[in-house]
């Protein structure tokens, strides 16, 4: 494997939302391209890609509030699932919210999808047992598709 990671470059764009769509992350209330711009205006250190061989086989977007990092978009090309790059997608983010002096991260998996959580629970993290809500602050699609 020669999988190289590094910060998200803006021609990465196009290939990054592209995966994105392959492993099912994007929803019709959530643009992509705006998420990618709402990162770039604050961490752009956090966005990171895996490249092998001029092509991009993973991605991870990791955020810092100063309390807990987050850790969203995480995925692998469908053909190169297996081969660890979302281990160390995760461990170059873990490492890049050390430096930033985080104490600790978490995220969110969408109920019933087991083959993410055994992902996250063989690399050590822990399931917990909360509810979550939250508000939509800016719509980014008709609003037939928030949910």
């Amino acid at each position: 494997m020669t999988v190289q990671l590094r910060t998200f470059v803006r021609a990465d764009e196009s290939a990054v939302v592209a995966l994105w769509e392959e492993a099912g992350l994007t929803r019709p209330w959530n643009d992509p391209h705006a998420d990618i711009e709402r990162m770039l205006a604050v961490w752009p250190d956090l966005l990171v890609v895996a490249e092998d061989a001029g092509r991009i086989v993973g991605t991870v977007m990791a955020g810092y509030d100063g309390h807990r990092g987050w850790i969203y978009y995480l995925a692998s090309a469908a053909d190169r699932r297996g081969e660890g790059i979302g281990r160390m997608l995760v461990e170059e983010s873990e490492r890049r919210l050390i430096a930033l002096g985080c104490p600790k991260v978490q995220l969110m998996v969408r109920p019933g999808n087991e083959i993410v959580f055994a992902f996250y629970d063989r690399i050590g993290y822990e399931r917990f047992d909360i509810g979550m809500t939250g508000k939509r602050l800016i719509v980014d699609a008709p609003a037939e598709a928030v949910v």
